[in-house]
């Protein structure tokens, strides 16, 4: 009893600082906390923003055929309170056309205090998600890439855990000359293998589209995403919308601003948003390093700052 109600607890409060401001019955949402800087300051989740950048690989597959060959990426989230994010990519390419990759992350949620059900302190224990996985991109032709990736993901909850295994499915379609590029991708298939407690919990299945496009006479492009394409909100389509933009001061740099609209009206406070939806970012190139940073709102009770560190050997 004392160890049920004390996992119970522990799961209502993960729930609450994991899921940032969405909502359905799903678990694992810690997959939807963005790992790259440049798709979180685009407002979180863009699918389809040409990149050497490893750590698009999270949100899609088909993105990795842009990456440089032995190309290694460092990540860290802070999100609130105790809670952080760490997650590494690496990519290499397989012939002329393919490029494989493997990745880890964890959202870290800390030391926790364990107490009966008289409240009575017992000791503290440790929560954590993490997810690993492998993928592989291939090129097509000079406009289409897909890409597939696998992953085993794990919650460990003090003596709970559960286990799933999921799969990515992505396609880009990319026009150099027009700088036009179109995603399709299936975010979270698969399911359960093991319950963290009695009741079997779906992965958060997500199909999004995006489409990004560069301004023909400045150093702009603009980002439009589309996610919950299956769980259309007839009343709200709005928020079925991301809308972002880049500009590029020089060939070395990027700067970004983007809005999600779901975000944004789920974590509304009164009249007030307090900032979220919004978020920011910067990136700059200095040889084979690369950095980009990221801001934005996943939960009414603080911001988060990303950051990215790529190297290609």
């Amino acid at each position: 009893m004392t160890r049920r109600l004390s996992t119970t607890l522990l799961i209502l409060s993960t729930a609450f600082i994991a899921i940032h401001a969405q909502t359905g019955d799903t678990g694992y949402q810690f997959l939807n906390v963005p790992t790259s800087a440049h798709s979180a300051a685009l407002g979180g989740g863009n699918v389809s923003i040409i990149e050497d950048d490893p750590t698009l690989m999270f949100t899609n597959p088909a993105l990795l055929t842009n990456v440089s060959d032995k190309t290694l990426s460092l990540n860290f989230t802070s999100y609130i309170s105790s809670t952080s994010k760490l997650s590494a990519a690496f990519a290499k390419q397989a012939g002329e056309r393919g490029t494989w990759a493997v990745a880890a992350m964890m959202l870290n949620y800390g030391k926790m205090t364990e107490t009966n059900e008289n409240f009575e302190q017992l000791g503290e224990f440790s929560a954590k998600d993490i997810s690993i996985q492998g993928g592989y991109t291939y090129l097509f032709s000079d406009y289409w890439s897909g890409g597939v990736q696998g992953k085993v993901i794990m919650s460990n909850y003090g003596e709970f855990k559960s286990t799933a295994l999921g799969v990515d499915l992505g396609i880009n379609y990319y026009d150099v000359d027009h700088g036009l590029s179109v995603s399709l991708v299936g975010q979270n298939l698969g399911g359960q293998v093991k319950a963290l407690y009695e009741t079997n919990e779906k992965l958060p299945f997500n199909l999004v589209a995006g489409i990004s496009k560069d301004l023909a006479n400045a150093p702009i492009r603009l980002s439009l995403t589309f996610d919950n394409i299956t769980d259309w909100d007839e009343k709200k389509p709005i928020n079925h919308l991301t809308f972002g933009a880049d500009i590029f001061p020089s060939s070395t740099t990027w700067v970004a601003v983007g809005y999600n609209p779901r975000r944004g009206n789920e974590m509304k406070i009164g009249d007030s948003k307090h900032w979220a939806g919004l978020s920011l970012g910067a990136g700059i190139t200095l040889k084979k390093l690369k950095i980009g940073l990221a801001w934005g709102k996943y939960h009414v009770a603080a911001s988060s700052l990303l950051i990215n560190a790529s190297y290609t050997f």
